[in-house]
């Protein structure tokens, strides 16, 4: 196992952390070193969507020996490592459908399968089998789709994801990619999670955080924060700010539209205590 130093701040997609070691696994052994252990782990992955404490310990991501692509036939399967950005690429060349949604969809194959990741009623279980994980043998073992528990932006998978299966379907759908540009247009451009909170049912994260008057409000001692005035759900960091600024912002909006609305928000992106 290869343990390195990362400076946070760089290496999430909202560019907010500490400086703290990351722990590659580079075999089953290593993984199930630390299970033995029977130490909490973090699961970091590609650090999309994720805001992580300077206190967090043991942060475990998977090594490029997981970043691959195998064609078995009558499906595929993806290295939980593998960027989704490599399998979009791979799924236009070999002229397979049901990878459009991974057009500019940020993250690794482990992360984007553990969130069920997608844009509005299109998700990546669409297009999934099933995943590899680590049995009690120190062996990979497969879970369907069906017993993940995949729902909006959720799953019920716990552990380390360390590939997965997907169906072969001909006929790439290059129209799809262009309704899922569109639909990304309003999506802004500075450091973020993506979507800080899940749209509640009948309603949208967006619409309730602007009716409360955070929309384009900057918060933190830096003014760096803020919802971003191009799309409310977005919480975008203009540089320097620090862990608890952006969870104390998350925690407004959530103050703000229960009061205003009695609507719970529930996070999307993941909090890493």
């Amino acid at each position: 196992m290869l343990q390195k130093t990362i400076d946070f701040s760089h290496y999430t997609s909202v560019k907010i952390g500490a400086i703290q070691p990351l722990n590659f696994i580079e075999s089953l052994e290593d993984y199930d070193m630390f299970l033995q252990s029977g130490t909490p782990i973090n699961i970091v992955g590609k650090a999309n969507n994720l805001l992580i404490s300077p206190n967090a310990k043991n942060l475990i991501t998977l090594s490029k020996k997981f970043d691959y692509i195998k064609d078995l036939g009558d499906c595929l399967e993806v290295g939980a490592a593998t960027p989704s950005g490599r399998l979009f690429s791979y799924a236009k060349c070999k002229n397979l459908f049901g990878f459009e949604i991974l057009s500019k969809l940020p993250g690794s194959i482990g992360g984007i399968i553990k969130m069920n990741a997608g844009l509005k009623t299109y998700a990546i279980k669409d297009v999934l089998q099933g995943i590899l994980m680590l049995d009690s043998n120190t062996k990979l073992c497969f879970k369907s789709v069906e017993s993940l528990g995949l729902t909006y932006r959720n799953s019920a998978i716990s552990g380390l994801i360390f590939a997965g299966i997907f169906k072969k379907q001909a006929n790439f759908n290059s129209s799809l990619v262009e309704t899922f540009t569109k639909m990304r247009q309003n999506q802004p451009k500075e450091p973020s999670f993506g979507s800080c909170f899940k749209n509640p049912k009948g309603n949208f994260a967006g619409a309730l955080i602007e009716n409360v008057g955070l929309k384009g409000v900057k918060f933190g001692k830096n003014k760096s924060l803020m919802f971003s005035p191009i799309h409310a759900n977005f919480l975008v960091n203009l540089g320097n700010s620090s862990f608890e600024e952006a969870l104390d912002l998350i925690q407004l909006a959530k103050e703000k539209v229960y009061t205003e609305s009695k609507i719970t928000l529930e996070n999307e992106v993941q909090i890493i205590l």
